[in-house]
């Protein structure tokens, strides 16, 4: 018997893997930078900078005493989730002088994670802002220092007015397992919306995007 066209083809070419932006930001000292180093699989590239007499006043360190740098850039990560799927992360400066940056650095970003810091609450509400005004899928991860969890997550829910449909996680910036979870639910929570917002427009709710599909645009 003669063989088929599909099987003479052979085995189709494995897709290259999909890469994918996504934006780690929240408040001055919240763990942006410990996280990136956890989870990524390269040496994640850090602008850390030691901190000068020149952020006295500037700067609040009344809950970060040991705190002796700070990320004047960028830090930058990346890992693979799957065979067809790595990660580049990108961590955002947490002082507000840096935030003209925020806007480049989001730029193509399919979500964003915003890490809160309890003990200073207050200092990740701009990032929440941020990201609602320009419609990005973000979920907000409670960084647990030293292993314990001060605040029940419906509480932070509720300090932050953060909408029932984004995810409050809590999660340990030290450990590689810990962001890893984080990031995959952010990852899950935009494909959702994307799924969400093309099926409104497509009036068929069962189309699933594909990963390049549902890349917000960043507003001007």
């Amino acid at each position: 018997m003669d063989s088929t066209s599909s099987d003479r083809a052979g085995p189709s070419p494995q897709q290259p893997p999909t890469p994918v932006k996504i934006v780690i930001a929240g408040g001055f000292g919240v763990g942006k930078t410990t996280l990136v180093g956890a989870v990524s699989e390269i040496d994640p590239l850090t602008t850390e900078a030691t901190m000068t007499s020149a952020s006295a006043g500037v700067d609040d360190l009344s809950a970060l005493p040991n705190k002796t740098t700070t990320t004047v850039a960028m830090d930058f990560g990346r890992i693979t989730l799957d065979s067809d799927l790595i990660l580049y992360l990108f961590g955002a400066p947490g002082q507000d002088r840096f935030w003209f940056m925020w806007d480049d650095l989001c730029r193509g970003a399919i979500g964003a994670v915003v890490l809160v810091d309890t003990r200073r609450l207050g200092d990740c509400f701009a990032a929440v802002d941020y990201f609602e005004q320009r419609e990005l899928p973000f979920v907000v991860a409670i960084n647990c220092f030293d292993g314990v969890q001060v605040h029940a997550i419906e509480d932070v829910r509720e300090a932050l007015m953060v909408p029932p449909h984004i995810p409050v996680l809590v999660c340990d910036a030290r450990k590689r397992r810990s962001a890893k979870t984080t990031l995959i639910e952010l990852v899950r929570h935009a494909f959702v919306r994307a799924t969400a917002a093309m099926g409104s427009t497509n009036g068929d709710a069962r189309t699933s995007p594909s990963m390049d599909a549902y890349r917000p645009t960043t507003r001007q």
